[in-house]
């Protein structure tokens, strides 16, 4: 198989699954040259330099997930990791072991677990487990269901992907809210963050010379990724800069809300609230997509401020209250 055409993503899944099946870690040399992934890319001629990057990169986008993801350095000097070994301890990634759950709670998750399953990791990551265990290794329980069956994400996911993985600049029509028509954008895309449920692309816009921040839901042409390279050395990091970003934003803007105990808006919105004096205050990223989300629970959710997001929602409520009103069959 080409190495480019393993997805970013099984690669992390089988990274995983290998720093989770051994107990004393694995050195970088045993990850390049086992984990699928990386194999492949060793075996097609890749150089040492790009692997090692590589590695360090995906390291660093899982423990920005939140996989703790533990460097085992020389005893005598910690210092020294050019021997350094890799691991997730599962101490520290599994459940607690004193959580219990009812049997309403245990059916949930059982319908939750169903998307998952032994199958749902690869061939290539069971490979790797097995050469892991070969090099005298020796694995813990088996390790199921890493990758899920499903996926949802946007359309331009894949092709900005290949753009990080190569090092090369994207082109893409981008339409910002209240525009009437999309801007050409040239990106050196260096990660792609989930944030909020939703996926957004990080990198040096081209024509701006500066760091921007992407939401691929507003991303309308096809990815082209061109043949203009950039340093790889950009992409260092560039996950936790993305989030930190986005975190500032959020942090800067908040909503006080008032929503109807029971109700979903109150079930979704309190999960990432705090409790405020009239009612829950919940901050955001990107105005017209909260004010979307927030449109969407009708009459469950009042904004009392910021004025803009409360006018934003009310033009969503009063626009779907007209084409409600519109008589069967009449032109907009």
């Amino acid at each position: 198989m080409n190495p480019v055409q393993i997805p970013a993503e099984e690669r992390l899944t089988n990274l995983v699954v290998a720093l989770m099946a051994t107990e004393i870690g694995l050195t970088k040399q045993q990850i390049l040259e086992n984990v699928s992934g990386y194999r492949q890319r060793a075996e097609a001629g890749a150089k040492q330099d790009a692997l090692e990057k590589m590695f360090e990169r995906d390291k660093d986008e899982l423990r920005a997930l939140g996989i703790p993801i533990e460097t085992i350095g020389d005893p005598a000097d910690p210092h020294d990791l050019r021997e350094a070994r890799y691991r997730i301890p599962q101490a520290e990634y599994d459940l607690p072991a004193d959580i219990e759950f009812s049997a309403a709670e245990l059916a949930v998750l059982r319908l939750a677990g169903s998307v998952w399953s032994t199958e749902s990791v690869s061939s290539d990551a069971q490979s790797g487990v097995r050469k892991i265990r070969a090099l005298g290794i020796d694995g813990d329980e088996p390790i199921i269901g890493f990758a899920p069956r499903i996926t949802a994400r946007d359309a331009a996911f894949p092709a900005l992907q290949e753009g990080i993985d190569r090092s090369r600049v994207v082109v893409f029509e981008y339409l910002k809210p209240g525009d009437e028509a999309p801007t050409r954008r040239r990106l050196r895309p260096l990660a792609l963050v989930d944030y909020e449920a939703r996926w957004h692309v990080y990198g040096i816009d081209v024509d701006a010379d500066a760091e921007r921040t992407f939401l691929l839901s507003r991303i309308v042409s096809d990815v082209k990724v061109t043949g203009q390279s950039f340093d790889p050395a950009l992409r260092d990091g560039a996950a936790e800069r993305a989030l930190a970003g986005l975190e500032a934003v959020a942090a800067a803007q908040s909503a006080l809300l008032e929503v109807t105990p029971g109700t979903e808006a109150a079930l979704r919105l309190g999960r990432r609230a705090t409790p405020a004096t009239q009612g829950i205050r919940v901050r955001y990223v990107d105005r017209h997509i909260f004010a979307d989300e927030l449109a969407s629970y009708g009459p469950e959710v009042r904004v009392v401020e910021p004025a803009d997001l409360r006018d934003a929602v009310i033009s969503r409520l009063r626009a779907i209250a007209e084409r409600h009103a519109r008589p069967e069959g009449a032109q907009a």
